[in-house]
């Protein structure tokens, strides 16, 4: 375009932006719709949805897991992120409809000028997903539902994907508020035993490498009322606990064991070589489906550590009493693959 009067001109994406006040990204993708069918812009909600008060809570979550889950299938960086951790795999993407948000999803609001455009993004605030400065809470990350057996959403994880942050960055978010749900609930009624994790990223590695019935902890210390109501619906009699081999993870895993054990639970620790988590260890497998099969098969009964555990809580500690043994040292380390590294 060019205007005679004031020599202002340019590309039809500098008209856009000018008349529209838009960025260059917004610009385009409103360009895009206009050949065709563009879900990045196509509204998160319709005005006459606000105005008739016909979505609710659930219903404004699930338009934002199914617009991240788009976002992801179409952005390199987050493929690229997915096949650095080897969880590139397309059933885990589209059964737990894993997303990431990539600071876009404004585009689909109204502007914030407009009493819908501020009603909107006031729900969206409500519900966690966007701060109260009017940015998307978890920019940048790999996003992981939480959601229940009859698909309702519980929690959103997220997971920075950027290796180049500041140290203070928080790489681990999740929606304000105590943690609520049970990651892959639906599959743990299928058997008596299950595996827990300490991340959502570790038990996605077990769940592609064909070990289904497995669900996370939020955190070392992060198993949650839910967890031990689904535990109790669904009957488990046994929990391999896959914490990370640190001291962390050693030290949380015992005292899970004991609390499992006084609810009647036998608890069994998974064993990483020493310092590394279930992602690294798929990381660095050349053949991962054979060696997390081993991985469970030479899990290590954790009774004994449960009743120590429960015998301390009774018994006063001596002022000079050595510290015993860890029951959770490491094996030697599986072999594995030359210069294959997680990232």
């Amino acid at each position: 375009y060019h205007c005679f009067g004031c020599e202002a001109g340019g590309s039809v994406l500098d008209w856009v932006m000018q008349t529209e006040g838009l960025s260059l990204r917004h610009a385009a993708e409103r360009l895009k719709a206009v050949l065709g069918h563009n879900p990045a812009v196509e509204p998160l909600v319709q005005p006459e949805e606000l105005a008739n008060d016909t979505i609710g809570q659930q219903g404004l979550l699930s338009r934002v897991v199914e617009f991240y889950h788009h976002t992801l299938l179409t952005a390199p960086e987050a493929q690229a992120y997915l096949s650095r951790r080897r969880l590139n795999h397309p059933e885990l993407v589209s059964h737990f409809k894993l997303g990431f948000a990539n600071r876009t999803l404004a585009y689909r609001l109204p502007p914030s000028k407009y009493k819908a455009g501020a009603e909107i993004r006031r729900r969206l605030q409500a519900v966690g997903v966007l701060r109260e400065n009017g940015r998307e809470h978890l920019r940048g990350s790999l996003v992981v539902p939480v959601r229940g057996t009859q698909g309702q959403i519980h929690e959103l994880y997220g997971r920075m994907i950027s290796d180049d942050l500041r140290a203070s960055v928080i790489r681990h978010l999740y929606l304000p508020g105590a943690h609520h749900g049970v990651w892959n609930e639906a599959a743990l009624g299928a058997s008596r035993t299950l595996i827990l994790c300490e991340s959502l990223i570790d038990a996605m590695s077990f769940w592609v490498t064909g070990q289904r019935h497995v669900t996370a902890a939020y955190g070392v210390h992060g198993v949650t009322a839910d967890h031990w109501q689904v535990f109790e619906q669904h009957n488990i009699k046994q929990v391999l606990i896959a914490f990370d081999n640190d001291t962390a993870g050693n030290e949380a895993a015992v005292k899970l064991a004991s609390a499992l054990v006084a609810k009647g639970i036998t608890p069994l620790r998974v064993v990483f070589p020493p310092g590394r988590d279930a992602n690294e260890y798929l990381c660095q497998m050349a053949e991962p489906e054979t060696a997390f099969a081993l991985l469970i098969e030479r899990a290590v009964p954790m009774q004994e550590a449960a009743d120590m555990v429960a015998l301390e809580r009774q018994t006063p500690e001596p002022d000079t009493a050595p510290e015993p043994a860890s029951p959770l040292a490491a094996e030697p380390a599986p072999r594995v693959t030359p210069n294959v590294v997680c990232e």
